[in-house]
């Protein structure tokens, strides 16, 4: 069994540091971003959800998009307050907490905002290390850092706020031989997986006119830099429109992209998420497979819907991608949108909202030939369809 005193511990040093914590501020712009050190963040680790109920979200998880149940903590292992769900296809691992009680501050959470994002986990070699240097440059602390020790090994973590009521975990897992972290009860329990591989990318809305602050915050913070960036001219519509700026590492690990609303006519559909989500927050999970039309296939099996795509998108595609290797009538029958670079080409795909609030959705992205970007050349065809989709729930 786990050590319940240890996990309960860590729990209440977490809580007091989130009543402690006010709102993020990004730091003092006299800070030179060129001149910090990137803190050495590894690669994305598990994204911790918050949901009302765990159980029927974890059914979704597993039957729907391919995840195996890897782990369970609840009252049967102790845990009075919380009840969680490990979740694992290949490197892409979620954890689903819903709250025992309407008083805690999982159901605040889920109350305000519906089912969502709260933490954005990053592998590390040094959590105190990062947690330190983050704090020092003007990151607020969630959760000072931790050691849990298990059957399984010492595991350490600390967390810092980002945008809204996100936050950010950094996780040393080096001397910790299980899937997830102390606490949980192993579980096998798999419907067969969809071919997830990793993490790709994770984004995040943010209020118009916002978005530079957390721009500077990941370079101040984190020493990222904007690998990519996308102005209302790129991504419009004739009624609204967004910009976007996309933040990484050096490595390339982590790419955190940052969208904020544009002026227009209507309402944008980044407004419509900040709207229903009653907050910032991340809007999609980009996961990569190595065989797209296979992995859509399969989703589309077990009843995964997605956004649509216009027949025109494919009369002329051979015509602005070049020459492919996959079929273009399997991908106008999946609706599979596909971009050309430079150095290759990449095929993406959006679900529609997973929740019942059109808030958080998921992308499914294959790379191939070393395409980095983002899929430019789709940003018309993409914002089109979600404004289709906002248009329908009469939201636009």
């Amino acid at each position: 069994m786990p050590d319940t005193k240890t996990k309960s511990n860590a729990r209440n040093s977490v809580s007091k540091e989130r009543q402690k914590a006010p709102s993020a501020v990004p730091v003092d712009a006299a800070t030179d971003a060129k001149q910090l050190q990137e803190i050495p963040i590894l690669g994305f680790d598990y994204i911790e959800f918050y949901v009302g109920n765990a159980k029927q979200a974890r059914y979704y998880y597993e039957r729907g998009l391919g995840f195996e149940v890897v782990g369970y903590r609840g009252l049967e292992t102790g845990d009075r307050s919380l009840t969680s769900y490990a979740l694992q296809q290949n490197n892409v691992k979620i954890v689903l907490t819903s709250s025992l009680s309407p008083n805690h501050e999982v159901a605040e959470h889920v109350k305000r905002h519906g089912d969502g994002v709260r933490s954005i986990g990053f592998t590390v070699a040094n959590v105190v290390e990062c947690y330190e240097r983050a704090c020092a440059r003007g990151a607020q602390s969630v959760q000072p850092p931790i050691s849990e020790t298990d059957k399984f090994g010492t595991f350490v973590s600390a967390s810092v706020k980002t945008y809204g009521e996100t936050v950010h975990t950094f996780i040393d897992r080096k001397n910790y031989g299980a899937m997830i972290r102390p606490g949980y009860q192993p579980v096998n329990s798999w419907a067969g997986g969809v071919g997830f591989g990793n993490i790709d990318h994770v984004v995040g809305n943010v209020e118009k006119d916002k978005m530079m602050d957390w721009v500077s915050f990941y370079e101040r913070i984190f020493g990222f830099h904007v690998f990519q960036g996308f102005n209302a001219s790129d991504i419009n519509t004739q009624y609204s429109a967004l910009t976007s700026r996309v933040m990484a590492n050096k490595a390339g690990t982590i790419k955190m992209p940052i969208n904020e609303p544009a002026s227009g006519e209507r309402k944008s559909q980044i407004q419509e998420y900040l709207d229903f989500y009653e907050a910032p927050g991340v809007q999609h999970i980009a996961v990569t497979t190595n065989n797209i039309i296979a992995t859509v296939t399969e989703l589309r099996k077990r009843g995964i819907e997605f956004l649509s795509v216009p027949q025109a998108y494919y009369d002329t595609l051979t015509e602005r991608v070049g020459t492919i290797d996959e079929d273009v009538d399997a991908l106008a029958k999946l609706g599979i949108l596909v971009d050309r670079e430079s150095s290759g080409y990449l095929l993406q795909i959006f679900t529609k909202p997973v929740e019942d609030r059109p808030t958080l959705f998921f992308e499914i992205i294959q790379r191939k030939s070393g395409a980095s970007g983002f899929g430019r050349g789709n940003f018309m065809s993409l914002f089109e369809s979600l404004e289709r989709e906002q248009d329908l729930r009469g939201n636009l």
